[in-house]
């Protein structure tokens, strides 16, 4: 799963924004945004440097949050 920050999303149509072009690149990826926190999650199989350029394509910048483990999958 790959979670993004992307910190100009705002809204409704940013968060379609987004998805729209997660979806270009991947068009069976899940998205999940979280307008409140500014962040996108995708589970797909695309590249990930695909992902984040098709969304600064769309005008949004974003960056790769780190992920942390809760422990319970080791």
């Amino acid at each position: 799963m790959l979670n993004l920050k992307v910190p100009e999303m705002t809204c409704g149509h940013c968060a379609s924004t987004v998805e729209k072009a997660v979806k270009g690149v991947d068009p069976k990826a899940k998205v999940t945004i979280d307008l409140g926190a500014s962040t996108v999650s995708i589970d797909g199989a695309s590249d990930e440097e695909a992902v984040s350029a098709a969304i600064q394509q769309a005008g949004y910048a974003n960056e790769k949050l780190a992920v942390t483990c809760c422990g319970s999958c080791h």
